[in-house]
């Protein structure tokens, strides 16, 4: 496979380092899961505005359940869904429009599939970890952001080590009309959509969906389908009259799935989110798209009965 330079990544190019030939508790081996993917188990939100994002989350029906031990950092939960809100500079200056600066990905085992990626062509991510923190395996992302690898999510989790519960909150808030993660929609440059279909594919295992599969309201660009089956990407470029665009690459908004949208969308209004005007026969039943708050936040709602 030739080399191609993705972003602050490059896929296909193969670098020296460990093999992943199996650990103690898990091998990872070729195949459709060549990471051992189970899911995404927290987004994250970087902001010099963390209380005015967190206002935003619990209109969606977030609720911030744990502080981390050592940072200015808030974790808001509804679900399954776990909200990372980041306002710990850490010498970099913070906008005050919230951006998703990572994604952790749910897999088998964490140290196999970081070295896997590595070994696949992923730049790592140089861990600075302070007292009484995990050491969380990451390579680069879109832009400046990064992805993690998590296998602590089941009867022990990250936030048991890193986070302080807040009292009397629920840790386990319901999620509104069974809302759950479907996906990730991702800007990118122009003419860059075979590059990052490459990224996603060699490095994790993404499959692009036929172009006449389409989700939600917004059926633009190329949608790649993660090796568990349980979450989407959706990548877009510019229109084709827009000028280039790739330092603006980055992920864009969070796609919730939810079995019934008109129902969620009525729920959600009552705790004061305003929606988008859908377009379109059918349109309400399909998706919907909330209105962009702090000028860069948004949620789209997508029609989905596997939760």
């Amino acid at each position: 496979m030739g080399s191609t330079q993705v972003g602050n990544t490059q896929a296909g190019i193969t670098q020296a380092g460990p093999q992943a030939t199996g650990t103690a508790r898990e091998e990872i081996v070729e195949g459709s899961n060549p990471l051992g993917l189970e899911g995404i188990e927290f987004i994250e939100y970087a902001t010099a505005k963390p209380q005015a994002l967190g206002q935003v989350l619990e209109t969606m029906g977030f609720r911030p359940i744990a502080r981390h031990r050592s940072r200015e950092v808030l974790l808001y939960r509804q679900g399954d869904i776990n909200i990372i809100v980041n306002a710990h500079s850490n010498g970099l200056e913070l906008s005050d429009k919230p951006a998703i600066t990572a994604i952790a990905l749910r897999v088998r085992d964490a140290g196999a599939a970081y070295r896997r990626a590595l070994d696949r062509g992923a730049w790592a991510v140089p861990m600075q970890v302070e007292v009484m923190e995990l050491n969380i395996p990451a390579v680069h992302g879109v832009g400046a952001s990064r992805i993690y690898f998590v296998d602590r999510h089941k009867e022990f989790s990250i936030y048991d080590v890193d986070f302080t519960p807040i009292p009397t909150v629920d840790q386990r808030p319901p999620g509104v009309a069974g809302l759950h993660f479907f996906g990730i929609v991702q800007y990118i440059g122009n003419d860059r959509t075979e590059d990052w279909t490459e990224f996603y594919g060699a490095l994790f295992g993404f499959t692009a969906l036929p172009s006449e599969e389409r989700f939600g309201i917004l059926p633009k660009g190329r949608i790649l389908k993660s090796p568990c089956q349980s979450f989407y990407l959706q990548l877009i470029e510019p229109e084709p009259t827009v000028l280039d665009v790739e330092d603006d690459e980055c992920f864009q908004r969070l796609g919730l799935g939810t079995p019934d949208v008109p129902a969620t969308v009525a729920q959600l209004q009552k705790r004061g989110v305003e929606f988008l005007a859908s377009k379109g026969q059918g349109a309400e039943q399909r998706g919907a798209l909330t209105r962009t708050l702090m000028g860069s936040v948004m949620f789209e709602l997508v029609h989905d009965e596997r939760r």
